[in-house]
């Protein structure tokens, strides 16, 4: 599919919750927004169908948001050269 609006997220721990992501994107003002798109089946987490509230994200991983959302987890200190 073309058209994605890329954003990315910067971890700076170790995960980030599915729905702590959706909130701290902006893609869900409250954390019962955030559930209704997971419940709604309108989430992807690298390309498969996510219906876990608390999935752990981690660096490398990439959420699709309704089709036309694409959020890249990012890590804080990327490594230099590789």
């Amino acid at each position: 599919m073309s058209g994605w609006i890329e954003e990315s997220m910067v971890l700076k721990t170790p995960y980030i919750d599915l729905l702590q992501l959706l909130k701290a994107t902006g893609n869900a003002v409250t954390g019962g927004e955030a559930k209704a798109l997971v419940v709604e089946g309108g989430i992807r987490v690298n390309g498969e169908l996510e219906l876990r509230k608390r999935r752990k994200l981690r660096v490398g991983d990439v959420v699709e948001l309704k089709g036309t959302i694409r959020i890249t987890v990012l890590d804080e200190n990327p490594m230099v050269g590789s």
